[in-house]
């Protein structure tokens, strides 16, 4: 898409994003602490594989009566999740090691779990976090359409009246679609959200496809070979809501909420931090339980803020960046609990459904 869009570009960096950066280092050289998460990180990611292929393997290879195997595969999507959570996002952002070769490594499980670690990297990395909640530029808020109404500039249609009700199912069903539809349509093509990119050649692609081939064989053909069944379909459709559910819910309470801004793309006006703090909110800081399941992000804003330092370090440089906004006068959002959170997405997305058109910078 050769557009004007693709030539945003973000006003020089203003002094509040120089004293935040300035603290920040402070922090982390002042005590000598590494950006990256050491050994905590990787006893994190052993627990959190090890949660899944436990339940993963009881609920193949052990008899079990009907709530058992429900138990199991609502585990089984929860630890999915939490993999993908913590183990494949801070990889694939370069936070687990200071070694490209581990973070290689642990990307892969991203493609282990169904989803290309190429594209990701692509749609994630370059597209979402330089321009988050920007008009045409941001995948992640363009993805649910015509379905969902996400965001101001998107055409309202009849049925987004309802979307906060039915916006759990699509949650639900959408792994299929990024497994099945969307990394096949992008590696085929090269295109994301409409922008060409270099496609996936050699190793890339060979990684891409061995990662397919591997999730299709443990999550559909062994289940399917080992329990030839109606029931198997009913086991793997559970897993399968809650965890789409968990994945797209946790991204839609970031963005998709009253506090966080959208911008046109000829509205930006902020700098690149600035910006970040516009469009992104935290939620449910001092839940530990909650922060340590999602891998730090329900601190989406040190997160945005500074997306290849390890999350493990985001709680303590929520309380820079909030000392930082109040110095130099600068909003930072957060919401108070997870339900707070909901209950602001759930708002937005009736909003999104009843007003044709709202305010937006263009």
């Amino acid at each position: 898409m050769p557009s004007e869009l693709h030539r945003v570009r973000f006003p020089a960096r203003r002094l509040f994003h120089a004293d935040l950066s300035r603290r920040v280092d402070e922090y982390f050289e002042g005590a000598g602490r590494s950006r990256h998460g050491g050994w905590a990180m990787g006893a994190k990611s052993a627990v959190l594989i090890a949660w899944l292929a436990v339940s993963y393997a009881l609920l193949m290879f052990v008899s079990l009566p009907a709530w058992g195997a429900a138990l199991l595969s609502i585990s089984v999507g929860l630890a999915m999740a939490g993999v993908g959570f913590s183990v494949m996002h801070d990889a694939n952002h370069g936070g687990t090691s200071s070694s490209a070769r581990v973070n290689g490594i642990m990307s892969f499980t991203l493609d282990l779990l169904g989803a290309s670690s190429f594209l990701w990297r692509l749609k994630h990395n370059v597209m979402h976090h330089a321009h988050p909640n920007v008009s045409g530029l941001d995948p992640d808020i363009e993805a649910g359409s015509p379905l969902l109404r996400l965001a101001p500039w998107q055409s309202r249609r009849w049925h987004h009246r309802f979307q906060h009700l039915y916006v759990w199912l699509l949650y639900g069903l959408f792994p299929l679609q990024w497994w099945f539809v969307d990394d096949a349509r992008e590696l085929a093509t090269g295109r994301i959200g409409g922008r060409q990119f270099p496609a996936a050649r050699g190793r890339a692609l060979v990684i891409a496809l061995a990662g397919k081939a591997l999730f299709i064989s443990w999550a559909f053909l062994l289940p399917a070979l080992l329990h030839p069944s109606w029931e198997l379909v009913l086991i793997w459709a559970l897993a399968l809501f809650v965890l789409g559910n968990v994945l797209a819910a946790t991204f839609q309470l970031a963005h998709c909420v009253d506090e966080a801004e959208f911008i046109g793309s000829r509205g930006v006006e902020t700098d690149w931090a600035e910006h970040q703090l516009a469009t992104t909110v935290d939620f449910a800081r001092g839940n530990t339980l909650l922060g340590w399941y999602l891998g730090g992000l329900n601190f989406q804003v040190e997160h945005h803020l500074f997306p290849r330092v390890c999350h493990l370090h985001y709680p303590a440089l929520s309380r820079i960046v909030e000392e930082t906004c109040t110095a130099h006068r600068v909003q930072y959002r957060c919401e108070p609990t997870l339900g707070s959170a909901l209950a602001a997405n759930v708002r937005w997305l009736r909003r999104m459904g009843s007003a044709a058109s709202l305010d937006v910078m263009t």
